[in-house]
């Protein structure tokens, strides 16, 4: 069900708009506020597109386009103009909006944000990427865990970004923390296609859980991302899809947070969710609630090693022209980022 995208919106209906955005080449300030006056016409053309539309959703590199360029002079801060810009769009066409930025970070590489913001200019979320697609982006990892924010209608919603979602235990702590609906944005090319699809219905499926997930559209004269808005009902079937790929297309749908509040606590076969941390309760009362991932206490206990670790190729950027870097997560550059 997506009530003809949207048009036909229920009572506890959230309407989702997935902007497939032309991807940009930004290498300004004054490139970096064009694409902000282009996406704040987008709100606007997302509100009059459809009056229902609860929350427009804007892909991953939106305003900075796929260059990696981590130029102090064209990165974002959270006080800074683009962002206010954002704010006002947001008060003026009386919508939520979920955006993208690369913030810049006193303290290291910059981090790759993503921010809702709601119908009257206030921030509801703020994340920093936690999986940087390495070894291309140069992106501080993200240190604030995955927050979850009451949305429109009630829903209590999540965000994570592009190379995020190829990690199963991401969706899986945004379900953990009560995550009805999970947006996903993304810059991702073509290559990634079909790992987008399946893995964009398997975090809905696996978790009973809405899944809103958005790339850049179009080609930059370098880059050409896919479009793809995507939206994966609780039982993991896609009820809409952007497969044309056309650059500024907004792809809508109506979803249902209270049927994912049924389905979780009404269904019993693949309530997977649940049954997680209750293992096979049919044989003993409450199931088993043991954790048996040897990656899991591994990692928690900071000894987290693949049997094949040793060997891998690639564990930094210098194959793509990043320099090798000596701080380790969580230290402080020697000197400040200027």
């Amino acid at each position: 069900m997506n009530g003809l995208g949207g048009l036909n919106k229920s009572p506890n209906g959230v309407v989702i708009g997935l902007v497939q955005l032309q991807l940009p080449a930004v290498r300004t300030r004054e490139d970096l506020a064009a694409q902000t006056d282009k996406i704040v016409a987008t709100v606007a053309k997302a509100r009059a597109n459809m009056a229902t539309m609860d929350l427009v959703v804007f892909p991953e590199y939106a305003l900075h386009g796929l260059s990696m360029d981590t130029n102090p002079d064209i990165m974002c801060r959270m006080d800074g103009p683009e962002v206010a810009a954002f704010r006002r769009a947001c008060i003026d066409n009386r919508i939520w909006g979920c955006f993208s930025l690369m913030e810049f970070n006193p303290h290291g590489n910059p981090y790759n944000v993503g921010i809702v913001i709601d119908d009257q200019g206030e921030t509801q979320l703020y994340y920093r990427k936690m999986h940087p697609w390495v070894p291309v982006e140069p992106w501080e990892p993200g240190d604030r865990g995955i927050p979850v924010f009451t949305g429109p209608n009630g829903s209590t919603m999540a965000l994570i970004i592009c190379h995020d979602g190829m990690f199963p235990e991401m969706a899986r702590e945004c379900a953990y923390k009560g995550a009805e609906v999970m947006l996903r944005t993304a810059g991702y090319t073509a290559p990634i296609r079909d790992s987008w699809r399946f893995t964009n219905q398997s975090n809905a499926f696996c978790n009973l859980m809405v899944t809103a997930s958005v790339c850049m559209s179009g080609s930059d004269g370098q880059f050409d991302s896919m479009g793809e808005g995507m939206v994966c009902n609780f039982d993991g079937s896609i009820v809409a899809h952007g497969t044309s790929g056309r650059p500024d297309e907004i792809i809508t749908a109506e979803v249902r947070p209270d049927l994912v509040r049924e389905a979780r606590i009404h269904w019993a076969v693949e309530n997977n969710i649940y049954q997680f941390g209750h293992r096979g309760y049919v044989a003993v009362a409450g199931g088993a609630g043991d954790c048996p991932y040897t990656y899991m206490t591994d990692l928690a206990a900071g000894r987290y090693r693949l049997p094949w670790d040793a060997a891998v190729a690639h564990t930094d950027g210098t194959k793509f022209g990043y320099p090798r870097p000596e701080r380790l997560y969580g230290e402080a550059p020697k000197r400040a980022a200027e």
